[in-house]
């Protein structure tokens, strides 16, 4: 019974888990079934992988032990710089892999600067924030750019499956999701992560590359937030320079919601989607059961602080069983 406990407290997004479960039941029965119909899960999965994917990236990168708060500009940025592409007469494969090259590129001007001048990753990607957002809008010349009618806007969003639930957004998060596990659980890499985000000296004194994991990083968690800004403009069908604002804080806060520690070295891939599936589900259960949306905001500030307090006592806690078997 100890080991069984002392598994679960060690791994808190079990308990983001079980919070999940239970919202889901409060929010069927308070919506009177209307939360589970295949409408309204249409609705939730349609935009779930968007935010779910940059919560990956900001996790691995927490795991790093850094942070990156300009997501939310690449998330807008990305796509933007796609739409004026295709605009432009570039091929559609051209332009998705130049403006994910761009996505690269600022993840690695973020790492770049961060080591090279240790800088906290908080200002370095503050300050790339507000640069996104600027070039966002002044490429967009104040008048969003369609997206050209003969582009495969189906393989990101297209309905898949029986009953039209599911989009490839989903399809594509769930792979992204696979690798991105496979990489934190099945390689030498993903044991630098950690090793770098929690024993940063040990880490430099066994040999492992932390400043180029720290890049890697970098540009993966950037890369993915531009992927998921992609997805959602195939969905809206045009890019705007507002997409993505405050969503760098809702990544973090999932992140942490599912158990990533804010000093580095904890987290897992698991723990990002249930993050970022209860936001998604608090947001949803409040439109239903008529809450004022006001609300939303201050439940998942609750949350994310009852989720420092917890995942916290839980370690402690978990250490102590150790000492004690």
């Amino acid at each position: 019974m100890k080991k069984f406990l002392k598994i679960y407290m060690e791994r808190p997004e079990l308990a983001g888990l079980a919070l999940l479960v239970l919202l889901t039941i409060f929010f069927q029965l308070k919506s009177g079934g209307v939360f589970l119909n295949s409408t309204n899960l249409q609705g939730m999965l349609s935009i779930l992988p968007e935010m779910t994917l940059v919560a990956l990236g900001v996790t691995i990168l927490m795991i790093c032990g850094e942070f990156d708060l300009s997501v939310g500009s690449v998330f807008a940025l990305t796509p933007m710089a796609i739409a004026i592409m295709l605009n432009g007469g570039i091929p559609f494969p051209v332009a998705l892999f130049l403006g994910l090259l761009l996505a690269a590129a600022i993840g690695f001007a973020n790492g770049f600067i961060t080591i090279r001048f240790s800088i906290p990753s908080f200002i370095t990607t503050l300050g790339m924030l507000f640069v996104a957002r600027s070039l966002t809008v002044v490429i967009s010349g104040g008048f969003p750019p369609l997206l050209p009618t003969d582009i495969p806007t189906w393989l990101f969003s297209g309905f898949v499956g029986p009953g039209n639930v599911v989009r490839m957004s989903f399809v594509w998060l769930v792979l992204i999701a696979l690798a991105l596990a496979a990489m934190m659980s099945l390689t030498n890499f993903g044991n630098w992560i950690r090793a770098t985000g929690g024993q940063l000296d040990a880490a430099v004194n066994m040999g492992i590359p932390v400043n180029a994991t720290k890049m890697i990083c970098f540009m993966l968690c950037s890369v993915l937030a531009g992927f998921a800004g992609l997805i959602q403009v195939m969905r809206l069908g045009s890019p705007l320079p507002s997409l993505g604002e405050g969503l760098e804080l809702q990544a973090v806060a999932a992140a942490v919601i599912g158990g990533t520690a804010l000093t580095g070295g904890i987290g897992t891939v698991l723990g990002a989607i249930i993050g970022a599936t209860l936001i998604r589900v608090i947001d949803n259960g409040l439109v239903l059961t008529r809450v004022d949306a006001n609300w939303f905001k201050f439940a998942i500030g609750m949350l994310l602080i009852l989720a420092v307090v917890s995942n916290s006592w839980l370690r402690r806690t978990a250490r102590r069983i150790k000492l004690e078997v």
